[in-house]
Formats: structure tokens, sequence, C-alpha cells
């Protein structure tokens, strides 16, 4: 069970941290949290926002402003409708209203919005530090120790039960082969070394799943 508590002391600190002044963080914390908790998700709940922050934590030292990307894990999928394309545009126009209202500068809500955008590829341009510790960040997931992936996995399947098996399948094992196909995973040089081998054989195991699974009835 996340700490809604923890939660918000950290929405406030990456806020107040991009602002010189503004009105109280928390009903924005409030109305982010509420978001997150919505019943259709599944694997995009408060539990993934958690391991994203964390993981910005351990990334921090690569990013140019840590509490501006801080702040875009928080938008990132704050707008998620599993059947619906446009979730991350969603995302970062919400981010821009919320932000400029809540008193971070122009500059500072244009930068959150950006890396909110920037997770619909997960593919920052080389110079791009913030983008790269966002990136790594949402996708430290595919690095986990077996169990957890195959809950991470699972977790995605219920978040589109309504799309049949042999579709989800098809879909799914495209998106996997696409990010077999990329010369690197991770942008960080910790993701690079502490995630890459990892991410890449969850990834190939369950392709390799997916290609051998039938429907029951077939």
């Amino acid at each position: 069970m996340a700490d809604l508590d923890a939660l918000r002391l950290r929405w406030s600190r990456a806020l107040d941290g991009v602002r010189t002044t503004g009105p109280d963080p928390l009903p924005y914390a409030d109305n982010l949290l509420a978001r997150w908790q919505e019943p259709q998700r599944r694997y995009h709940t408060l539990a993934h926002l958690t391991a994203v922050l964390d993981h910005i934590d351990v990334l921090e030292e690569y990013a140019e402003d840590p509490d501006l990307v801080r702040l875009a894990a928080w938008f990132h999928d704050a707008v998620y409708l599993p059947d619906r394309s446009e979730n991350e545009e969603r995302s970062a126009r919400l981010a821009e209203r919320a932000l400029a209202e809540a008193g971070v500068s122009q500059d500072g809500t244009a930068e959150v919005a950006r890396l909110v955008r920037l997770t619909v590829t997960h593919a920052p341009e080389p110079a791009d530090a913030n983008g790269a510790v966002l990136s790594d960040a949402d996708l430290a997931i595919l690095a986990a120790p077996p169990s957890t992936y195959a809950a991470y996995t699972a977790e995605v399947r219920e978040e589109y039960h309504f799309v049949p098996n042999e579709a989800f399948r098809e879909g799914r094992s495209a998106i996997l082969r696409q990010l077999i196909d990329l010369p690197g995973l991770f942008r960080t040089p910790y993701g690079q070394r502490e995630w890459e081998a990892t991410a890449r054989y969850n990834l190939a195991s369950e392709l390799e799943m997916l290609s051998t699974t039938t429907d029951p009835a077939t």
C-alpha cells in the first residue's frame, strides 16, 4: 500500500525545488494522487509512480534538473485510459495548466511537458540529460527480477482486458521487438551498466512465451 503522506511530501519538495513562491502544493498532490488511483489502472498505479520516483532518486546525478524530472514523473501517466492513444498528450497539457498555476516558471513548465511527451517514444536525444533520466526510470521495470516482471506483464494484460488474446499477443510482441531492436534500452551510465542485460533477457523471455502461447479455444 502506497504511503500517501510520503508521496505528498515528495511532491511538495519537488515543486518547491523549482519555484520561488506559489499556492499550497497539497491540493495539486491530492488531485494527482486521485488520478493515479483510478479503477481502470492495474500497472499504472501509485506503485508505479513510487517506483519511478525511486529510480529518479538513484539516477538524479545524471539529470540537469532532477526536480523537474520528478514533476514529469508525477504527470507522465496522470491521464491514463488504456483504450485511448492520446494519454501522454493529455497528461502533458494537464502539466502545463497545473504547473503554471502552481507557480512554476514558463521554462520549467515547458520542460516538464516536454518530458511527459517524451514518454511516448522513450527516445531522448543524446544530449538530453533530463530525458535520459526519466526514460530510464520509467523503463527500469524491464530489468526487474523474474517474479516482479511477471507481475508487471500480468498487470499490463489486465489493463488491456478488452483486447482479444490474439490481438494482444500480436501488439505486445510488436512492442517487445521494437524494444529489443533498439541499440540501447537505457541512456544513463547506471542504467546501461545495471539494467540493460537483465531487461533484454526479460524482453526476450516474454517474447518467446507470447510466441508459444495459444488460445484455450484453439
